[in-house]
């Protein structure tokens, strides 16, 4: 045996550098060599800084394309290699993994002891199988019923760290001025204005033992707002995973979204008013075979349009939210539900007008078809958004996304913006459940 373990951790720019700062970062019997990135395009060729990586890395550690990874086990002897990102299939961990054992070196996934933090308050975390399940309007129904019930809520928000990473070490949103002054991407907008539009402070960064410290000094209890399906990085005193029944059987077939569900307090079987009473018996059907303890609860996610008159007889543009589409793995969103359900009389196709890396995600995603995701993880890309909206002809844009485009963007065409809220449908419901566990 080596006196130290080379290690590749494999990420995504989040839970990658949250399982290294709580288990490797003081660890001397392991030298981390290099993490690899995939799904979020351009986060390599960076390095996780000193400032983070800490004394027993004083030149940082470097991010590279997980493309190179079999040379990397090659060329740094490697032990070990880490598995930390979510929303893939099973079938895709396996294949990552048989690469991995096949260049020689051990594959782990690190588990819930290993990584989670303890805080000093109650956690209430919110979860999902996959990404697009409708997680947000949950993270955000449950503030409200805490607010509710008179406690002071902080969420925190799983990392999306794609700028200066020992800039963002720990990052606090209070307002939409703090979004603006601290650069955030599209994508991390589409997570944060919901919440503070509300009133509700949002933690997030690298550093998530950082963030709790400060979270839990200003909270009665903490909201942990996962992303893409992952684990919570704080052990949850109540954890709620959405699940999608637009995608029934994914419960049991990608990762770590299994995971969350067999371990959930409470199950949300979401867009019961959408989909067949087959799937949605599906779900139910796995959660009394995986995790008959949960408490399940029925909702929908109906959509709203202020303006309605812009999509009615119209040729409108459907701006969908990113994620969702691209490893979510949708074909349609609350963009399209609306612009049917409003009588538009046509969706137009983005795809001949496309621009820049706009092309890119259309044919590395070719389900999306004719709708456009509002991808904006770099300036470029959000000016190449901008002009792709501009040049696809239609008479108005049907904002499905969170954000309100407009403080991005420069539009030239009239906006009809979708919202989306939970709304339970079966009982007990989340404020039900949250007052047992909460109230006085």
């Amino acid at each position: 045996m080596k006196p130290v373990k080379n290690v590749i951790i494999m990420g995504a720019g989040g839970r990658d550098f949250h399982n290294f700062n709580v288990f490797f970062r003081n660890d001397k019997r392991c030298r981390l060599v290099a993490f690899t990135a995939t799904q979020i395009p351009g986060i390599e060729g960076r390095v996780y800084p000193p400032e983070l990586a800490g004394p027993n890395y004083p030149q940082g550690i470097p991010i590279v394309a997980e493309t190179g990874l079999s040379g990397l086990i090659e060329q740094f002897d490697v032990d070990q290699v880490v598995f930390a990102y979510s929303d893939v299939s099973h079938e895709y961990v396996m294949h990552k993994a048989s690469q991995v054992l096949a260049a020689g070196a051990d594959f782990l996934l690190m588990g819930p002891r290993s990584t989670m933090l303890r805080a000093k308050i109650p956690v209430v975390s919110i979860g999902a199988v996959r990404t697009g399940s409708g997680k947000s309007q949950t993270s955000r129904r449950v503030a409200d019923i805490l607010r509710g019930m008179g406690k002071k809520v902080v969420v925190v928000r799983h990392p999306m760290p794609y700028g200066d990473l020992a800039k963002e070490m720990c990052q606090r949103f209070a307002s939409i001025q703090d979004m603006d002054v601290q650069g955030v991407t599209l994508e991390e907008r589409e997570e944060y204005e919901g919440h503070v539009e509300r009133g509700t402070v949002v933690y997030a960064g690298v550093d998530y033992e950082v963030i709790l410290r400060q979270a839990e000094a200003e909270a009665d209890v903490i909201i942990w707002d996962g992303g893409n399906n992952d684990l919570p990085f704080y052990r949850p005193d109540v954890h709620i995973v959405v699940t999608d029944p637009l995608r029934a059987g994914h419960e049991r077939s990608y990762h770590p979204g299994e995971t969350n569900f067999r371990t959930a307090d409470v199950i949300v079987i979401n867009k019961v008013d959408t989909a067949t009473k087959e799937d949605v018996q599906r779900i139910h059907a796995s959660a009394r075979e995986l995790n008959p303890r949960a408490v399940i609860v029925e909702a929908a996610s109906p959509v709203s349009v202020d303006k309605p008159e812009l999509i009615a007889g119209k040729r409108v543009l459907v701006v969908e939210d990113g994620p969702t589409l691209t490893h979510g793995g949708m074909a349609y969103g609350a963009g399209v539900v609306a612009a049917r359900a409003f009588g538009a009389a046509e969706i137009v196709d983005p795809r001949p007008y496309a621009v820049g890396s706009i092309i890119d995600v259309f044919d590395r995603y070719p389900h999306i078809g004719h709708l456009l995701p509002a991808m904006g993880y770099s300036k470029q890309q959000i000016a190449e958004l901008e002009a792709t909206i501009d040049a696809t002809p239609a008479d108005a844009i049907v904002v499905a996304t969170p954000v309100n485009l407009g403080h991005v963007l420069r539009l030239k065409k009239p906006v009809a913006r979708v919202r989306y809220e939970l709304k339970e449908l079966t009982e007990p419901d989340l404020a039900d459940f949250l007052h047992i566990k909460f109230g006085d």
